[in-house]
């Protein structure tokens, strides 16, 4: 007598799944712990940024942990904002093994159009605890202004 075997395809994805998560570590173990060439110059990771309005003008704030302003440059031309540097990757000491590495390492550029409301001449960058905030304030003529109307009563 024949038992019948209940097919259930959650099993086979999941296996599937292990596979390519492990093919993907492998290859991923590689290239970061030889630095690839093509990894550094294709710009492999991005900083994640946010990009907030208020009144007075545009806030960009990109987190770079691990950096420090000298490591990275922003620069503006023909209207384009380009923020782009390099994290380079830390060998582990004599007697210390990484386990896993999960952060991006290599160059990375992000670029963003600056809209004609914003003043290029006074966009300003700070960096502190790896999070670099550009600021790029609005032209006066750009910024919001209210109007008195006089109600005229007859």
């Amino acid at each position: 007598m024949r038992s019948l075997i209940r097919w259930q395809p959650v099993n086979d994805l999941s296996t599937w799944n292990r596979g390519m998560e492990r093919l993907f570590n492998e290859f991923m173990g590689r290239s970061l712990r030889g630095m690839a060439d093509e990894t550094s110059a294709s710009g492999a990771w991005s900083p994640a940024v946010n990009i907030l309005e208020k009144e007075e003008g545009i806030v960009i704030s990109a987190d770079l942990p691990g950096l420090k302003a000298e490591d990275v440059e922003v620069t503006v031309d023909n209207g384009v904002l380009t923020i782009k540097g390099q994290r380079s990757f830390e060998e582990a000491s004599e007697g210390q093994t990484y386990h896993r590495v999960e952060r991006w390492y290599g160059s990375f550029e992000r670029s963003f159009t600056v809209p004609n409301s914003v003043d290029p001449s006074k966009i300003e960058a700070r960096f502190v605890n790896g999070e670099m905030s550009i600021t790029l304030p609005k032209r006066e003529e750009s910024k919001p202004r209210s109007v008195k109307v006089k109600v005229a009563t007859s």
